[in-house]
């Protein structure tokens, strides 16, 4: 199942409102940065008007937009990554990584570099109560392969 999930019992024991409950709304699944390839089309086609206006007979000016439009969409074609990991299959690989038994986690993208490669940072807790051990974990979101090694420490306070 992707997204997240809260078990019935946890969601009305601890009072989870409507709008976060994910019983109610349903799982929340990451939407997949693939979709910018929907905005860089939207670029390219506003420089092709931009071209053609210019070539009817508008200011010359409007080559310089269908440049810029061009370029602004070609970056969307080139970070249009296809999100092949999910949160979960991250939560996995993050917990096979760390020296100690999981038992909270949470996973968020981030995006590295200049074509926003999607990366899944993921937060574990070791399963002591209460918790005596937290890492951080990096999972690259398109190949699910660990990135670097993971922060381990103890949890102080």
């Amino acid at each position: 199942m992707d997204g997240i999930e809260i078990p019935r019992e946890i969601a009305d024991a601890q009072g989870v409102p409507e709008d976060l409950d994910a019983n109610v709304i349903g799982p929340y699944e990451f939407p997949s940065p693939s979709r910018r390839r929907t905005s860089g089309l939207t670029f390219v086609a506003g420089a092709v008007l931009a071209a053609l206006g210019a070539a009817l007979g508008l200011p010359a000016g409007l080559y310089l937009v269908a440049g810029l439009l061009l370029i602004i969409g070609s970056f969307h074609f080139s970070s249009a990554w296809k999100l092949n990991t999910t949160a979960e299959e991250a939560l996995a690989a993050a917990g096979r990584e760390v020296s100690f038994p999981v038992g909270h986690a949470s996973a968020a993208v981030t995006f590295v570099g200049w074509r926003a490669r999607p990366v899944w940072h993921v937060l574990v807790y070791s399963a002591d109560d209460p918790p005596v051990t937290r890492g951080l974990v990096r999972v690259d979101a398109i190949t699910a392969t660990v990135l670097g090694d993971p922060y381990e420490e103890a949890v102080t306070g």
